[in-house]
């Protein structure tokens, strides 16, 4: 398949370049090598599939030995930015763009690209994105707790660098990856550390997931980037973007004692003995009388659902002492979801309740998967929003 292209111009303003098309058999950004027949006084449009920023460099650097004027690079959208020469014309764009781009080149006789001086943009709203490189869900080793947690920013992230990162300029460079967006995790869980000292880690990741932005705070859903691009949804972000002022103030919390972590160990199959090790003290799997499910987890998974369903789960007050919080259900499709009881009452002695949640299939699923819900407590001011998630036609639990 044909995936460069090539433009010749005739500079009619410092600006504006009419161009005529050309189109070649060189392939991808990252096939490019130097050729001075085909690219001298040329703009180049490639596409790449590569996520090593490597890929626009080496071609931006191959147009420009031939003598080309500049390159257009069409790249999924969540790949890092891959910088070019200050004084080299280089602009990436996503597959959408540049493929309109291709068609605009094809259907006119004289195209035009017009190159300004760098814009700065502020206050642009646009819509997030989960990289493509991000990994999904759901939980192939323990397909009850939702994974992944939470989503932060990691994509084109101007950091701290090493002299020696070919990269850097003056000690910042751009970098993508888990490493870039697990330091904004950590910088948040730190301050609620501090804020409430405490909290235990369970409370803290708790208020992280159920206070996370499900749409972009500009308005836009949240996307996840790939091939379709589709709207995200728990398997993508977790409990949704990291919101740090919502997590310092979230209203209630799911918590874990050790208990909790000793019967979640008991229902995995793990034994009695191994479980002493891991914990440090002899242990006994005595409790039968509940479910991998309840598992006090801020987010609900039930990957196995036939035709009912019911799991529990315990919340802690860490608002004002005197609260009433009511829930809010938004049912997977196919399902209805029942909560007993659905209005919480705090007072000076009542800080933790225990509830249940019932799901119950009403409509024959054609085909097994998951579906995706929520179960939100609010108080007006709190919304303490847990992913419901229920996978129809699975009869194996782990």
């Amino acid at each position: 398949m044909k995936s460069m292209w090539a433009k010749h111009y005739t500079q009619e303003r410092k600006s504006v370049l009419l161009a005529w098309y050309i189109p070649t058999s060189v392939g991808i950004c990252q096939g490019l090598t130097p050729n001075v027949t085909l690219f001298a006084g040329r703009v180049v449009l490639c596409f790449t599939s590569s996520a090593r920023r490597a890929a626009i460099t080496i071609a931006a650097a191959a147009v420009r030995l031939s003598g080309g004027i500049g390159l257009i690079a069409a790249k999924s959208p969540s790949d890092g930015l891959a910088p070019c020469s200050d004084d080299f014309p280089c602009v990436e764009v996503d597959y959408e763009t540049g493929t309109s781009i291709l068609y605009y080149f094809r259907s006119e006789r004289s195209p035009t690209v017009k190159i300004s001086p760098t814009l700065t943009v502020v206050n642009s709203k646009l819509p997030a994105h989960v990289a493509h490189f991000s990994s999904r869900g759901p939980n192939s080793i323990a397909p009850a707790i939702l994974k992944p947690d939470i989503a932060a920013p990691g994509v084109n992230i101007l950091a701290a660098s090493s002299p020696l990162d070919p990269l850097s300029a003056n000690g910042y460079a751009m970098h993508t990856g888990t490493s870039m967006s697990t330091p904004h995790v950590a910088g948040i869980v730190a301050l609620l550390k501090a804020l409430h000292l405490d909290w235990s880690p369970a409370m803290i990741k708790s208020s992280i997931i159920t206070t996370g932005w499900k749409n972009h705070p500009t308005g836009f859903p949240i996307q996840a980037a790939g091939s379709p691009q589709k709207v995200a949804d728990p398997f993508d972000y977790g409990g949704g973007i990291i919101n740090p002022n919502g997590a310092a103030w979230p209203g209630l919390v799911y918590d874990m004692a050790m208990t909790d972590y000793i019967n979640y160990l008991c229902h995995r199959g793990y034994n009695e003995s191994d479980i002493s090790r891991i914990v440090g003290q002899p242990t006994i799997c005595q409790d039968k009388s509940h479910s991998i499910l309840d598992t006090n987890l801020p987010s609900i998974t039930i990957p196995n659902l036939a035709s009912l369903t019911t799991v529990m789960r315990t919340v802690t007050n860490v608002g004002p002492q005197m609260s009433t919080y009511w829930a809010l259900i938004e049912p997977p499709p196919g399902t209805t979801v029942t909560v007993c009881p659905n209005v919480l009452v705090f007072n000076a002695t009542a800080q933790k309740i225990t509830f249940k949640v019932t799901v119950r299939l009403i409509l024959p699923i054609v085909e097994s998967g998951y579906i995706f819900g929520s179960l939100k407590w609010s108080n007006g001011v709190n919304h303490v929003t847990s992913p419901l998630i229920v996978r129809v036609g699975f009869s194996h639990l782990h």
